[in-house]
């Protein structure tokens, strides 16, 4: 562990001081994003600059949750927020990022860097075939058509089947959000030409709300990335339970759970609800016993070792996700620097 001292001064500026040298060493910078998470970002940027400005040989960022990242698309006059931090990423000095689960994958390109995205999958499957005793009668469940290909992944590596909720709301996608109505079509385009019409854009409509799928008498699974308002997973439990599903679980790999989630969570149909521990939620699980925590620290501490180690362990996906797999041989690395920022 390296030395450091990250604090605020009175005025809530964050001041980050480096107490011993850097240069020419590996840094792993490790940050876990809590709930101030603007705070959490610039004590990020500011001890990977103060690393960058001390000659440090690599700076490697593992930020098992990467923040912004449901801003990943262009929302009317908005912006693209999770492109503009990982440009302030690159720019205060970091060479590597170590994340999981994004919540798109597509944010790597946003990087100029390398960018690891590790996957949780593994360790929430080997949950549910240790801790779930009749999982061969649960069926994977996709609480919107948008979740359907995680569902998939899930019900292809257990050999089960999958069910899709289709028709509650999706604003986060819909055309009124993305921009794809901007300029509004109106009917007259006497601006344009007198002679041009422009097609009206025909409004949608939210369809009653239907399970594709057989869920009478199993267990349903509900499968996502992120677990933060739980509005949506409340109404697909309560649309499992009159379908005919006699236990509900929620598995998430972030389990952000803001607010008052907890104790929605407690009151509800939902049976369980298991996330991994890439976000802190201590308090959660006190206000909430069906909440259960999966351990990923092995994944990123296996990528942080193979990482600066270099070519003599070669990372592949079996070695990175398969839970309880020999390691190889461990020793200390030399020349490198590890430093948390909680």
């Amino acid at each position: 562990m390296g030395k450091v001292q990250v604090y605020q001064e009175p005025d809530r500026e964050t001041r980050v001081q480096i107490q011993e040298s850097v240069r020419g060493k590996d840094v792993f910078i490790i940050q876990t994003v809590s709930k101030d998470v603007n705070t959490t970002i610039m004590e990020l940027l500011i001890m990977v600059y103060a690393c960058k400005t001390s000659c440090a040989k690599s700076i490697i960022g593992v930020v098992p949750y990467f923040p912004y990242s449901k801003q990943c698309k262009m929302r009317k006059r908005g912006s693209i927020v999770s492109k503009l931090l990982a440009s302030m990423m690159c720019k205060a000095g970091l060479t590597h990022l170590i994340t999981m689960d994004l919540h798109q994958k597509e944010i790597q390109g946003f990087f100029n860097i390398p960018v690891d995205n590790l996957r949780a999958s593994p360790f929430l499957l080997q949950y549910i075939q240790e801790e779930i005793p009749d999982y061969r009668n649960a069926v994977i469940v996709a609480k919107s058509p948008a979740s359907a290909k995680r569902a998939q992944s899930f019900a292809e590596r257990l050999r089960l089947g999958i069910a899709v909720i289709h028709g509650e709301a999706q604003d986060a996608e819909s055309d009124l959000v993305d921009g794809r109505h901007s300029p509004p079509m109106v009917r007259s385009a006497a601006a344009i030409h007198p002679s041009l019409e422009i097609p009206m854009l025909i409004p949608k409509e939210k369809p009653p709300i239907t399970v594709v799928g057989d869920v009478g008498g199993r267990i349903a699974i509900i499968v996502d990335d992120i677990i933060d308002d739980v509005d949506s997973f409340l109404a697909a439990a309560e649309t499992l339970k009159e379908r005919g599903a006699y236990k509900i679980f929620v598995m998430a790999t972030h389990g952000l759970l803001s607010s008052d989630a907890p104790l929605l969570i407690e009151e509800s149909a939902i049976d369980e609800v298991v996330v991994t521990n890439t976000i802190p939620h201590e308090i959660q699980k006190l206000q909430c016993p069906k909440i259960k925590t999966v351990d990923i620290s092995m994944t990123l501490s296996e990528a942080i070792r193979r990482i600066h180690n270099g070519p003599c362990t070669f990372m592949t996906h079996s070695h990175l996700t398969a839970p309880g797999e020999e390691l190889g041989h461990q020793h200390e690395p030399l020349g490198s620097e590890f430093y948390g920022s909680m």
